[in-house]
């Protein structure tokens, strides 16, 4: 598995979602996704909403994915 395939997947899986991922040993990941879809959802079910994109890859091809997940607006506030 590689950072670009799962990017691919997080953006296909929530539409209008941008995804910047990052990990070098192919099982470890770390994700920045931004989302109108995550307005009003509390961390938890941001993060379940991604891990739904990636399916059985989760715990299988994807060891370990620590995210941050965020609306628009929270990430023009946080840059």
């Amino acid at each position: 598995m590689n950072p670009e395939t799962i990017r691919h997947l997080i953006e296909q899986g929530l539409p209008g979602a941008r995804a910047d991922v990052r990990g070098d040993d192919g099982v470890h990941f770390e994700a920045t996704v931004v989302s109108d879809a995550f307005r009003g959802k509390l961390p938890l079910a941001r993060h379940r909403m991604v891990y739904a994109t990636l399916g059985d890859r989760m715990g299988g091809e994807i060891h370990a994915l620590q995210l941050k997940t965020v609306t628009p607006e929270e990430a023009g506030a946080a840059g």
